[in-house]
């Protein structure tokens, strides 16, 4: 009885021990398959994640390099628009300024302007002048332009410019400005281009 006892036991002993063991077995296959898994997945997320990382990094590459590119490129060309500034003012304003320093001169234009305005305009008209020139120029135009004073020609001076003269109607509705800075601001603009053709071999 005891011996069958024992053989029983033993038997269910074994079967148990062999069902635990396929059953181990069972479960280290399952892990080493969902091991394997998880580390085909971790594989593609971190190749993925390198992809993207190599594609944003070219991206920011590119955008730094054209902004620098740019940035480069406005540089130059400041600095171009600088030295053809440079170049053109010097050859403008020596002869603008020796031009409008001579008072004769500008004596002889503003004359030829009044009466060329009062043969073509009906209305008033005001020459405004250099404050610093006021003695000078209000004697010569009080003798040299008796006729058109009494036409409604009127002769303002003001301390905001110092060479030249501003002219327009009397009622203010306009003014045409001849100062030097007038003259030098035209002619730089007039011959920059060209400047920037002889200097640079731009605009050919």
């Amino acid at each position: 009885m005891d011996s069958k006892i024992q053989q029983l036991t033993e038997v269910i002993y074994n079967e148990g021990v062999q069902k635990a063991r396929e059953e181990a077995e069972a479960i280290l296959k399952e892990a080493r398959q969902n091991a394997a898994q998880i580390e085909e997945e971790a594989q593609k997320a971190a190749a993925a994640v390198m992809a993207d990382t190599r594609r944003k990094s070219h991206e920011f590459r590119q955008h730094v390099e054209s902004e620098i590119k740019m940035t480069l490129n406005q540089a130059i060309s400041a600095m171009k628009q600088q030295v053809a500034g440079l170049v053109t003012m010097k050859a403008v304003q020596p002869p603008v300024k020796e031009l409008f320093s001579d008072k004769d001169y500008l004596k002889t234009l503003i004359g030829a302007i009044v009466k060329g305005w009062l043969e073509k305009e009906s209305f008033d008209l005001n020459v405004i002048l250099p404050e610093a020139g006021k003695a000078e120029m209000e004697k010569y135009f009080r003798q040299s332009l008796a006729a058109e004073l009494n036409k409604g020609v009127d002769f303002g001076f003001s301390q905001d410019f110092r060479t030249g003269f501003k002219i327009g109607p009397a009622d203010g509705s306009y003014l045409i400005s001849f100062t030097d800075d007038d003259f030098m601001n035209f002619l730089k603009a007039y011959l920059r281009p060209k400047t920037n053709q002889l200097l640079f071999g731009e605009g050919k």
